[in-house]
């Protein structure tokens, strides 16, 4: 791969090397955010005493179009050659203050931004005089930093029009479909043997009360169809090396001991396999055989044999007339080198066994929401006709236990809210009332959560013409009826301030979404962090909600946090977006806050190479030199703070650089 530069280095008047440091301190006022807080005039004064500062200026907000362009007129009238922006987060807007210095004509590293707002006024709003002494010391950091930047020039890299997309649930596809229809080569692999993750799963969705299948099916078949989409089912991510625009990803196919190019499904090896096992699909409630497809409209509709539970005793392939069954299938490693990543791999529900006061495993009666999902489905294992476990038949009196594993900070549950519970759990009990309605239903919740287009109609109408019992209070015990099977729940209703004690014959527990099981994996292998919940992290959440801070890489869907189907419908049309403009382009910029090594100090110890993260630093044996990949490299700094040597550095962030913030920093800290 040919990497091009792109220089944009500075210009007479700008930032040229050697050319005397006048720096530009502007100060923004955020509206009240950090002028509500602290006096910007006295730090206005306080900037103009600082070394090499030659300007201050103050604008109400300087992210807007008229304090971009005061930058730009000092600049280009060449006032100022080095520019600070006192004002947010540079996680907000160090890209659009470094775009407002190239376009007047001035390398676009000879920028710092100082974070007053967030690490100062936003934590310090109530003692005002100590804020503009932090901000003081912001400004007076970031001063002595430019005093010593240098222009740096940015590299391009060629970026492959093809995508790779981890997960096919409903975020999967619609990402796989919008990239393909733009004719972007896509592959997408998929962990189970058919597509359509946990919508396929659902019967009816709220609050319009469209079936599920009806809605997703087409949509599977459409990407099953689909020239430019390369279904890899079956199959598992294991490895992920490169950088933006060219990753090479190794794939685990595993094997599914029935030849998917000979197969026709035409279902008379299930006929004579004798070993049944539980149905994942149907979460445990309706029974399989070894050779299975999950359900009926699977795409791709083919056989797998489970090899953990097939006997292998032959019958299978004794009667399999297009001689498809191989017992001797293997695993196959598949490499691919794509430009793009998106991950949509979905999550798990919350598994209620651990949770001993609800007695789910203990009490037949007592149910998930997705196994009562799974009831309500036409083709589930009751035929769409819920029935309670322990008998068999229709229950008169059911209670939904909201919050089930959310918005709880006991050991082993989440604190955030998973968002869809109380609509998935109002929507079943509305389903079970058109087809029972002499059934008394009641459902116990913290709050009700009805957030979404309409959802708050629906909440009214469950309450109103479907006469569902909704008592406010988390449901403290649950204990079974031994004469009857029935479940006792106690509570207190809130609202009425007394403890109650209700007896129904079933139970559903609203369990909430958690990160998938492997989710650690997933994380380290795109280089991806994870946000306190567990959850991969979005660059920014409200600016830049489908990307990550690894260049290339995106996010759709449950994988970024709990969401319902239109929202992880509208993230994933988001992220093939983005994707879609990245390799559009053909090539992206990478940043130059790489390290950078010096062979005339290094003495190759290595230890680098072992350190770095990114596997960016490699020993080239012919040459007898330490290179480092500079489109690999994010700049953390770890091989430059652990060699002995001093002879890596990092671009932005040099010893000069960092000791100049120090040295201006301890004075003060010290009090001298």
């Amino acid at each position: 791969m040919e990497n091009e530069k792109e220089k944009t280095g500075p210009v007479q008047g700008a930032g040229a090397p050697g050319e005397e440091p006048k720096i530009g301190v502007y100060l923004c006022h955020c509206g009240v955010n950090i002028a509500g807080v602290i006096s910007m005039d006295k730090l206005d004064a306080y900037a103009k005493t600082l070394p090499n500062v030659v300007k201050v200026v103050q604008y109400k907000f300087m992210c807007s179009d008229l304090g971009q362009n005061l930058i730009k007129d000092d600049i280009k009238n060449g006032v100022v050659n080095r520019v600070i922006v006192a004002a947010c987060s540079p996680r907000m807007h160090e890209p659009t203050f470094r775009k407002t210095l190239r376009s007047a004509g001035m390398n676009q590293f000879l920028f710092e931004q100082a974070n007053i707002r967030e690490h100062n006024t936003w934590v310090h709003m109530r003692q005002p005089e100590k804020a503009l002494e932090v901000a003081k010391d912001h400004v007076r950091i970031a001063v002595a930093k430019a005093s010593n930047l240098e222009p740096l020039d940015v590299m391009k890299v060629k970026v492959a029009p093809v995508a790779l997309v981890i997960g096919a649930g409903v975020a999967g596809i619609n990402v796989a479909k919008d990239l393909a229809n733009q004719n972007f080569q896509v592959h997408l692999v998929e962990k189970t043997p058919t597509i359509g993750g946990h919508m396929a799963q659902l019967d009816k969705t709220f609050p319009t009360m469209d079936c599920s299948a009806c809605i997703i099916t087409p949509e599977m078949s459409a990407v099953g169809q689909h020239p430019k989409i390369n279904i890899i089912n079956y199959a598992e991510v294991t490895d992920i090396t490169g950088y933006v625009g060219n990753f090479h990803v190794t794939i685990n196919k595993k094997p599914h001991y029935v030849d998917q190019s000979k197969c026709n499904s035409c279902g008379g090896c299930v006929d004579v396999c004798p070993v049944i096992t539980e149905n994942e699909f149907d979460e445990g409630m309706k029974d399989r055989k070894a050779i299975y497809i999950p359900f009926p409209q699977a795409i791709p509709n083919k056989y797998t044999i489970d090899m953990d539970h097939c006997i292998q005793c032959g019958l299978c392939k004794e009667v399999c007339e297009p001689h498809a069954i191989d017992f001797d299938d293997k695993p196959k490693k598949i490499e691919l080198d794509v430009g793009t990543i998106i991950a949509s791999t979905g999550f798990d529900a919350y598994d209620p066994t651990d949770y001993t006061p609800y007695g789910f495993g203990r009490f037949e009666n007592v149910i998930t929401g997705l196994q009562m999902e799974r009831e309500l489905s036409s083709f589930g294992p009751t035929m769409g006709k819920p029935v309670r476990p322990s008998d068999g038949k229709a229950p008169h009196s059911m209670a939904f236990i909201q919050c089930v594993g959310s918005r709880n900070c006991q050991v082993g549950m989440h604190p955030y809210c998973s968002r869809v519970c109380c609509m998935y759990a109002m929507k079943q009990a509305r389903q079970y009332k058109e087809k029972h309605p002499e059934a008394e239903i009641y459902m116990l919740y913290m709050d009700i959560r009805a957030f979404g287009k309409g959802y708050e109609e629906f909440y009214e109408i469950a309450s109103r013409e479907y006469e569902i019992q909704f008592i406010r209070g988390r449901a403290s015990e649950i204990y079974e009826n031994p004469a009857n099977k029935n479940v006792i729940i106690r509570a207190e209703d809130t609202l009425l301030k007394r403890p109650v004690e209700i007896e129904v014959e079933m139970v559903v527990l609203s369990v909430g979404l958690e990160p998938r099981e492997d989710v650690q994996t997933i994380s380290r292998m795109l280089g991806v962090a994870q946000t306190g919940d567990g959850f991969l992290m979005e660059a920014h959440p409200k600016l830049r909600p489908v990307d990550t801070l690894s260049d290339g890489i995106f996010i759709a869907g449950c994988v970024q946090g709990p969401k319902d189907i239109p929202d992880a419908v509208a993230q994933a049309k988001g992220a093939a977006s983005a994707a879609a403009s990245l390799m559009a382009r053909g090539e992206v910029e990478i940043e130059p806050y790489f390290s950078v090594i010096n062979n005339g100090l290094c003495s190759k110890c290595l230890s680098c190479i072992d350190l770095c993260p990114y596997g960016a630093i490699s020993f080239e044996k012919l040459e007898h030199e330490v290179k480092i990949n500079e489109a690999l490299c994010k700049g953390c700094g770890t091989c430059a703070a652990a060699c002995p040597c001093s002879a890596i550095s990092q671009n932005h962030f040099r010893e000069r650089q960092i000791f100049a913030m120090i040295d201006t920093a301890i004075p003060v800290a010290n009090g001298k």
